[in-house]
């Protein structure tokens, strides 16, 4: 009807938007905590017993310590535990040694004479007999960055004359890992089908492991290297010293 008022519950409120009809501010119940007092309330718990709690766990024995030293007691299993990384270090320095000494940096050998670096450029196979051919033809793959190849060589040699099993097995792995190993900066060049055979061989190594390998590189080197070492200045300049010394006397 024109010129009544609207209902109370029609009547917009402050903000422009209508109340509904069917709420019902909650009466205040005496005694009650205001909503907001019982948050204030929680938090001051919450804080309480966040400050608490580093106070209790520094109290139990032992566990300050267990996120320092962890690995050191041994309640994780992480390779990179810095007492196990020492370990290995260490048990392979030590194990190095039994390659390293077995090839020295230069072979003892007495100075050759003419005639027997002449018999050199007979065959590979006369060469690599001697210590001072080894030595000679050594030099020379240094300079062409092959060093590796004979340094190959002998440690299968040397393997092929152990009898300890654990010695065995032990320089095994190290001529794997310096040589085979595709990792390696020493590794040497293989087909696949040697290197699928050491794979094979290496689950219960012996003195034969690398022989195929062995063969290969020994091939390599008398059809890539030898030729070359024969026209190089290093194999020239003894043999022109030899003769030297050779008319002198």
């Amino acid at each position: 009807m024109a010129g009544e008022l609207p209902s109370p519950a029609e009547e917009p409120d402050a903000n422009g938007c209508e109340q509904s009809k069917d709420f019902h501010p909650a009466p205040e119940i005496e005694g009650e905590i205001p909503m907001g007092s019982g948050r204030m309330e929680m938090r001051k718990r919450q804080t309480s017993v966040a400050q608490e709690t580093p106070s209790s766990i520094q109290a139990q024995p032992g566990i300050e310590n267990r996120g320092s030293n962890a690995c050191c007691f041994c309640w994780c299993c992480c390779c990179s535990c810095s007492c196990l990384t020492v370990r290995s270090q260490d048990e392979r320095a030590a194990a190095h040694e039994l390659i390293t000494e077995a090839i020295p940096n230069c072979e003892e050998s007495s100075v050759p004479t003419l005639e027997e670096v002449n018999t050199w450029s007979q065959s590979f196979d006369k060469l690599m007999r001697t210590p001072a051919g080894r030595n000679a033809f050594r030099e020379f793959l240094r300079t062409e960055f092959s060093e590796e190849n004979m340094l190959f060589w002998m440690a299968c040699e040397d393997l092929k004359q152990e009898s300890n099993k654990a010695v065995i097995e032990e320089k095994a792995r190290l001529i794997y890992e310096d040589y085979i190993s595709i990792l390696s900066p020493k590794e040497v060049s293989l087909d696949s089908r040697v290197r699928e055979l050491i794979n094979r061989n290496m689950l219960e190594p012996s003195q034969h492991t690398f022989d195929d390998a062995q063969l290969q590189i020994y091939m390599l080197m008398l059809r890539d290297s030898y030729p070359r070492f024969m026209n190089s200045t290093i194999y020239k300049d003894l043999v022109e010293s030899l003769s030297q010394k050779s008319a002198e006397s």
